[in-house]
């Protein structure tokens, strides 16, 4: 069953009629196709119209839909022989970012991303996505075991931040993200990012600091949520919707501004909708860009991903 979002509802509405008009199909009794016909074909333009012009805080929750695709689909659609490894071989292991070995498109490489769960006992396994100094340690761990076989790194980034609570201060949270960041610059081997939902400030930016980094169609990215950034400028969360239009959080936005390089499309109505198309177009994508990258010494694959992000905003 599809969960909509406000903007949604006048497709929620058709869509619910057709669903009424096939009940009465299967009774037999009146001859209604002709009328379905018509009605998913105006759903299915209304849906496209809609999703044509999203706002860019309509985007966001888009990126944060319930039913939205997260690290395991992916893992199920896009790759192969995914092999678990878990622990920062310090503290313990956070479900909030996985990663082992995988193959895309039959090449080995090494799959880090963000899970949040799918439903309440899953998000409270993986902590929303949000992530703690141990997943940040295993991550790093993981990329250094890539180092070392040479293997492309690949990471899918989803998280609204990392987690903020005062435990992961203590086992220090801002230490173990620098690092993380610093692991993605220093690697050996082509690594490329892909931002599959939300991307939120530094717990985002630790796994996504690649030479190339894609967006899906619907995802954002950004160095704080609308909600709080509305908080700092306007004492409010209600002006998220501002907020999230000034701060350009959208896909199409950061292509612009150089901050990623390129988006991958979604189905038609986001995907969600489609959770199999959206995570084979993803793998497409990313095997391209890797096929770009693996033939390029070490040196300059470095090279290359510090230039790129000291030119940020230049």
């Amino acid at each position: 069953m599809i969960s909509y979002l406000e903007f949604e509802k006048p497709v929620a509405q058709l869509e619910e009629r057709i669903k009424d008009l096939r009940n009465v199909e299967e009774g037999g009794e009146v001859d209604v196709a002709s009328e379905i016909a018509r009605l998913e074909t105006k759903s299915a333009e209304l849906l496209a119209s809609t999703y044509s012009s999203l706002t860019p805080w309509q985007k966001t929750q888009v990126a944060r839909h319930p039913a939205r695709p997260h690290f395991r689909d992916y893992v199920e659609h896009a790759f192969e022989d995914f092999t678990p490894l878990g622990g920062d071989r310090y503290f313990g292991d956070d479900l909030a970012i996985m990663g082992g070995f995988a193959k895309l498109n039959g090449r080995k490489i090494m799959l880090l991303g963000h899970e949040k769960g799918n439903d309440t006992q899953s998000r409270l396994k993986h902590n929303f996505g949000m992530g703690k100094p141990e997943g940040y340690r295993k991550a790093i761990r993981l990329m250094d075991l890539a180092g070392r076989f040479g293997l492309p790194v690949v990471t899918l980034v989803d998280t609204s931040g990392a987690f903020p609570g005062i435990e992961a201060e203590e086992r220090g949270q801002a230490e173990a993200i620098a690092r993380s960041t610093e692991a993605c610059l220093a690697l050996p081997v082509p690594m490329v990012s892909a931002i599959v939902g939300e991307g939120g400030s530094g717990g985002a930016v630790a796994l996504a600091s690649a030479e190339r980094v894609l967006m899906l169609e619907h995802a954002v990215y950004s160095v704080i949520s609308p909600e709080g950034c509305a908080s700092i400028l306007w004492r409010t969360s209600e002006k998220a919707p501002e907020a999230a239009q000034a701060m350009k959080v959208t896909a199409q936005h950061l292509l612009r501004l150089g901050v990623i390089d390129r988006i991958v499309k979604e189905p038609v109505g986001g995907a969600h909708r489609d959770i199999a198309a959206a995570a084979q177009a993803l793998g497409q994508a990313l095997g391209e860009e890797l096929d770009a990258l693996v033939d390029q010494p070490s040196e300059t694959l470095i090279r290359s991903r510090e230039e790129r992000f000291l030119q940020l905003g230049g």
